[in-house]
Formats: structure tokens, sequence, C-alpha cells
């Protein structure tokens, strides 16, 4: 069997420690393991987001943590398979998983298929994916068995007729499930309509997840990764040869920022405001538009867009927009059989600056015209999947003139929507310090966010998972002076050196990265508050407040974008 034993650096707790070695150990054999053996050592763990896995009582943010970070089908599902692509799965005997139901979390991204009975197969790039996955099922199991036991004490029916316009009735519910009102009324939020079907199956029977890891060595992910590279070569051959940009944030910020498409109809979406059923949104729109509420309108378009879309008249504007996007010269690639990151190559020289976010025109931009570069973003992975992806990027695409990496963290000294800028980045996963020069500070940032504050001159650590700290870690971090946890910037930084450094980054060494011969910045937005667990933007009533800072960070590299090829073209 593969070797995946894990080192654990010295920031780890001992807990820590022995839940990965656990995990790992576990995970060598063929047969499935079943999640009930993972429970006490995660409950060990004192986990930051799961402080009361030992209570009999629920730990209601844990189980909302968790199933935002699961399909929705999970109430159903009793086996998880574990691979790297699509002919993995087939060597397992898991032929045609592609043709299962695809289903995914609304807070995870990743490839998921169920065969509709009990087995969820889940695509994974990285030994990232599987710090992630175990954990959210052990604590979504715990969870769950907590609120079985308690349910056998409820001896009316569960269902939306009884209980939905019973206020009397909903608050004994909470009562029998040890919990507030307000906390159960969050997890009716969370599920939705499915609500009380969920009760009734939590009710009926107790949870026991089974994990089976179809391959977990170094080869695979290589293989799965370098798959993922010829499928953007094969779609996009440009990309050898061409100047290009490297980002990583996500699918929809930089579109929507270099085409202008949402704006360019907006009496189209204006009359979707109009309906009934979005008067909420209209109010929010007209006191945007009298300034009562200092939010962005390009941002509020944006986000409508989205919403008109997932109606059945809306839809048609989705092959026009990604008609649009051919014309203005640029190319979306979906992954296919293997991890879920999308990639999008945007040709500078074929944009029209007439139709762009005002926010991101740099002056005078008819110097577009003249340009042959390219930018590459990916949808940002997890973990020690950006190592993975940026190196084979780097292997193929040449010359790299920036890499600008987006992404979600943790603040220990902000709020929901801030904006840190670290020059310092300590990894779990290479024990490395680095150091570096950070193409951005606050002042690029600053003007463009509304609502949070920029943090500048900040130190970042990447973290294994976010399941995987607990206060002791955190005490060290914040004493160390680190106060941005996140995921991808250490593993990314790995990449960055091999980019121009002739030997593997190095392991528990302080790193200088202030000679790169390219453009290099890295910038968060606070989508979590660790002392205020389960709360996070994605838990709003109106979701687009989470564009502020998304939209505020996409701007200030599509600046930087245009800034730094005006000058090279300059010198040509």
């Amino acid at each position: 069997m593969w070797d995946m034993e894990r080192t654990v650096p010295s920031t780890a707790s001992e807990e820590i420690d022995l839940y990965l070695r656990t995990i790992y150990s576990l995970l060598r054999t063929s047969a499935e393991v079943q999640i009930r053996s993972l429970e006490e050592v995660h409950a060990a763990t004192n986990s930051s987001l799961h402080p009361d896995a030992r209570k009999v009582t629920p730990d209601i943010s844990a189980l909302i943590y968790s199933s935002l970070r699961l399909p929705d089908c999970m109430t159903e599902v009793r086996s998880v398979v574990l691979g790297q692509s699509a002919s993995v799965f087939n060597q397992h005997g898991y032929s045609q998983v592609e043709n299962w139901q695809p289903v995914s979390a609304r807070a995870r991204r990743r490839r998921c298929f169920f065969n509709g009975k009990d087995t969820l197969a889940c695509y994974i790039a990285s030994r990232s994916d599987i710090d992630d996955i175990i954990p959210t099922l052990t604590a979504y199991q715990i969870e769950w068995n907590k609120l079985h036991n308690l349910l056998q004490r409820w001896q009316r029916p569960l269902n939306a007729r009884t209980l939905a316009k019973d206020e009397d009735a909903f608050r004994q519910l909470a009562n029998t499930l040890e919990m507030t009102v307000e906390d159960l009324e969050r997890l009716r939020t969370v599920w939705g309509r499915e609500f009380y079907a969920n009760l009734q199956r939590i009710a009926h029977k107790r949870c026991r997840i089974g994990v089976r890891l179809l391959s977990g060595s170094l080869a695979d992910y290589r293989r799965a990764t370098q798959a993922w590279w010829d499928n953007i070569q094969r779609c996009c051959p440009i990309l050898t040869g061409r100047p290009v940009y490297f980002v990583s944030s996500n699918t929809h910020s930089l579109i929507n920022l270099t085409t202008g498409f949402a704006l360019q109809h907006r009496d189209e979406l204006m009359r979707f405001l109009d309906r009934k059923e979005n008067e909420d949104l209209k109010r929010e729109w007209e006191s945007i538009c009298n300034g009562q509420v200092p939010s962005s309108q390009e941002n509020f378009l944006y986000y409508v867009l989205k919403k008109y879309q997932q109606t059945s008249e809306g839809r048609a504007l989705l092959h026009a927009q990604a008609m649009d996007e051919v014309n203005l010269g640029i190319v979306r690639i979906p992954s296919e059989h293997y991890f879920d990151v999308e990639a999008q190559v945007i040709e500078l020289r074929r944009l029209d600056p007439a139709r762009m976010d005002p926010r991101i025109k740099h002056g005078e931009l008819a110097w577009l015209e003249r340009s042959d570069a390219l930018i590459l973003n990916i949808d940002y992975p997890l973990g020690v999947a950006a190592y993975n992806l940026l190196v084979k990027i780097s292997e193929h695409v040449h010359p790299i003139l920036g890499v600008y990496i987006m992404g979600k963290a943790a603040t220990l000294n902000g709020r929901l929507g801030d904006v840190m800028i670290p020059n310092v980045v300590q990894d779990e996963h290479s024990e490395n310090t680095f150091l570096f020069q950070n193409a951005f500070n606050a002042s690029h940032v600053a003007r463009y966010l509304l609502y949070g504050t920029v943090l500048d001159n900040q130190k970042a650590v990447s973290v294994y998972g976010t399941f995987l700290q607990n206060a002791r870690i955190m005490d060290v971090i914040y004493r160390e002076g680190y106060t941005d946890i996140e995921m991808e910037a250490g593993p990314y930084l790995s990449a960055v050196y091999e980019m121009f450094r002739p030997k593997r980054h190095p392991i528990n060494e302080v790193v200088n990265l202030y000679e790169v011969p390219f453009d290099l910045g890295i910038l968060h937005y606070a989508s979590d508050t660790p002392l205020s667990k389960g709360k996070n933007l994605g838990a709003g009533t109106l979701s687009y407040f989470g564009m502020d800072s998304t939209y505020a960070t996409s701007v200030a590299i599509l600046r930087r974008i245009f800034e730094k090829e005006q000058s090279r073209l300059a010198k040509k």
C-alpha cells in the first residue's frame, strides 16, 4: 500500500498530530473505513469549529458548518468513495460514476456524484481534500447522532403541517433538542424545504458513514493534474508561447469586470427587479441609487444577473453571455473527469474598454490592442492542489509575468468583509516561513471597499484544514503575530519558489522571495471569524454583501495587471 504519513509542524497540537496520523493510517486499508472509528480522536482535538463535540447537547454551529460543506444528499449517503479521476474510479469497480447524479455543496466546491441510493463519489485534487473531507464527515456524523438520540423523546409528527405554523410546538421541539429556538431556526434556514424531512430521517436511523480512499499515491495526484492541464492546453493552445498573468480567484469576478455584460443588460435586470417576489431586492437597489446604502451599483447588478439567470426566463442570458465572452476573446475551460477547478483564458487585446466596469479603467486603454498577453484565471483550489497546479502551469507557460492570489481567510483581528494583505506566510505543509514583497498595499484596495477595512503588512498562516485548529494552535498563531488563517498561500509560494530557483522548495526554513522576477500579489478577504463560529459571509440574507470585498480585490488585481502590461508594452 502507499505511504501517506504526514509530517505535522511544531505549531500543531499533539491532539491534531494524533488525529492526522490516525486518519492516514486507517486510509491505508483497501477496505472501507467507518467514520465512527475517528469520532473519539476527532473530539479529542478540541477543534475550534467543533468545541462541543463531546457534549450530549448538539453543537449546532458545527452541524451547520459541516452541512454547508457536504451535498444535500448526505442524509441518504452511507458510503463515501474518494478518487482522483474517472479512470481511478473505473479501475476500482465504480464504473461510469459520472453518469450518476451530479451533486454539490453550497460552501465547498468539489466534483461529486450520487448513485441515488447510498454512495457518494468525490473527486479529490490533493491530500488537502482528505484533510477537509474526513473531519467534516466526522463532525456531521457526531452531530447527527446527537439529534437522533434526542429525537427519540419526541412523540409528535415531524412535519411542516404541525410545526411550521405552531410556534409553541416549534419551541417544544427546540427544547427537546436541547438548543435555543434561534439555533433551531438557523438549522431550518440552512436545510430549507428539507428541514422536516431531514429531521424525520435523523429520528429514524443513526448515521453510519464509511469512507474508502481508492488511491493515495503522489503519482495519482500528478496524473490527475497532468490530465487537467492537457484539457486546458487542448482547448486553448495559444497559452503556450504567449506572456501570461496567472490569477487564482473565482469564475465570475474577472469576467464580469472585463466584459460588462450585466451592465449592458441593465434594463432587463431592472424589469426582473420589478417582480413582486423581488420587492426586497428592489428596495435595496433604490437605497443604493439614492445614497442611503453605501454599496456599488455594479456589484449589485452582478448579483442580480446571477439570480436572474437561475430563472426560466433568465436562462436565455446564459447562452447570450457565453457567446459574448467568445466574441471578447474569453475562453472558459470546465474541468472534466477529474477535480473541479475551472480555468478561464482572457485575451487582453480583444477586450472592449468601453464596456468594462468603470473601476478597472486605468487611464486610456487604447494600448490594449497592442498586447499579446493573456490572463489565465483558475477557480481557486484547496490547499496542496494549489502547489500542484501552479507547478504544472509553470512547466508549460512562459513567460509568466505575474502571479496574483485572491482567496478567503479567517481573521483573528478583523471583521467579516475585511481584506488582509500579507507579506509573511507560514506554511504548515512545508513548515517554511515565506517572506515576500506583496504587489498590493492598502491603497490599492481601500478605495473600492465600502464595508470593510484593508489590513496590509499582515502575517498569514496556511493551515491543513478548517477543522484542524484548536485553541492551543490559535494561541500560538496569535502570539506570533499571525492574524490571517487560510489554506492556499503557502502551497502557492512553494510553487513560486520553484519557478525561479533551480531546486525543489525547502522544508522548515525561512524563505526569501524578494528576488522573484515577476509580480507577486496575495489578497485575502475575511469570510470567517473563529471567535464567532458558524458565522460567515454565506450566512447573510443578502449574500451580495460578500461581493464587496470580492470585487474590491478583483478590481485591484485587474488594475495591477493593466498597469504592468502597459509598462511592459511601453518598453518595447
